[in-house]
């Protein structure tokens, strides 16, 4: 039987979303639920007195720092696979199982994400290709109607999203990784505070490992978009794509043109 251990990073967190989200946990059959709380003064949350939760509060040094403390204990309890998960998303059904039985199955796979789901029951599209500059620059500033030929190409929308896909970008509200892959890669890089830390990590798993679409098992994501609204995560959001496209490459990045090539030829994309 595989040890599966898993990780949420707090910060002013929802009473009511995260005992939600703890009670699909408490169904489910990860061993350990590893609470990193960055919220400055101690969180009032009263958490259930279940042997299996591990609470720590932490210094907020980003939410990919967060989630490392508790990879690292992950890694020290010899877990099997770990995954990181927002306060703000729950399940029905046998998920967790179902996505160990696939990776227990597939020992080329790193990573996996199933299908996504608002709560009014719309997809949300957080398959991507390797982001550009302009990718980012197109969805966020520019008007609907001028951007929905690319976004429709870079979320991958075209496929349908109903086969299995080995996506080089997967959303970081829900990342079901293999601990002997991330043992091999290495965990969250500290540079990103937040945000861009799920493209860098699944770019660095995707270049060794499968990093797989899985639509068979689904969850549902209450996003909140909150750099749309705020204006302090936008400019948090700003700064960290500032750091994570002087790291890879602005215009030249050749790793993001392979994969992005590959994608496109495997799903059979064609330019309508």
């Amino acid at each position: 039987m595989s040890m599966i251990t898993a990780s949420i990073v707090t910060y002013y967190t929802n009473s009511d979303d995260l005992t939600k989200l703890i009670q699909c946990v408490d169904k489910s059959k990860i061993d350990k639920l590893f609470i990193v709380d960055h919220t400055p003064e101690p969180n009032k949350i009263e958490y259930p007195p279940l042997d299996y939760i591990v609470y720590i509060r932490h210094d907020n040094l980003g939410y990919g720092s967060g989630h490392n403390v508790a990879i690292k204990k992950a890694i020290e309890l010899n877990s099997d696979y770990h995954v990181v998960l927002n306060p703000d998303i729950y399940w029905d059904g046998n998920v967790i199982e179902e996505l160990a039985k696939f990776m227990d199955k597939h020992q080329d796979v790193g990573q996996i994400m199933p299908k996504v789901f608002y709560p009014n029951g719309d997809l949300q599209y957080l398959c991507k290709m390797v982001p550009t500059p302009m990718d980012l620059i197109f969805k966020r500033f520019l008007p609907g109607k001028l951007t929905e030929k690319q976004l429709h190409k870079f979320q991958l929308r075209f496929s349908g999203y109903d086969k299995i896909m080995n996506v080089p970008y997967l959303s970081g509200c829900f990342m079901f990784f293999r601990v002997s892959a991330l043992k091999d890669i290495g965990l969250f890089d500290e540079r990103f505070f937040m945000y861009p830390e799920d493209i860098d990590i699944t770019r660095r798993m995707h270049e060794k490992y499968k990093t797989v679409f899985y639509p068979y098992a689904s969850i549902v994501h209450a996003h909140a978009a909150e750099s749309r609204t705020n204006k302090k995560m936008l400019k948090i959001h700003i700064l960290n794509m500032i750091k994570y496209f002087n790291r890879w490459g602005w215009f030249f990045d050749s790793k993001r043109r392979k994969f992005n090539k590959q994608l496109l030829e495997e799903l059979k994309y064609k330019n309508y």
